[in-house]
């Protein structure tokens, strides 16, 4: 039996559970966006995969707990502290918990974030 489930703001989503999946489909590339879907989203952490248009990224912030990138497509300048890292396909960065960090695109990428809260 298949279980509903529901966005926050109440409309049917997807079920994933148990599902093959290829990771960068989840998300599609739309012209100077960013595009995310949140696949996993517990009190404990989230799993998110997100799509960035070439250029696009996020402002420098931090976060109180450390996150896992994994670049799915494309490639990206993440910047810790400071430091500035080029990430491509198939590689991954943690990004520690309480230092400033910042994403770039190069080129069109995805990523899947994964932030653990425990």
């Amino acid at each position: 039996m298949a279980m509903e489930i529901m966005n926050p703001d109440g409309v049917k989503k997807e079920d994933l559970r148990g599902k093959v999946m290829v990771s960068k489909d989840l998300v599609s590339y739309q012209d100077g966006a960013v595009v995310s879907r949140t696949l996993i989203s517990k009190s404990v952490g989230t799993v998110t995969v997100f799509s960035f248009d070439e250029g696009q990224g996020l402002s420098e912030h931090t976060a109180p707990y450390d996150a896992m990138v994994e670049v799915l497509d494309g490639e990206a300048d993440i910047t810790i502290s400071g430091s500035t890292q080029r990430v491509k396909a198939g590689e991954m960065i943690i990004m520690p918990a309480n230092q400033p960090h910042a994403l770039h695109g190069v080129k069109a990428f995805k990523m899947m974030l994964i932030m653990i809260r425990a």
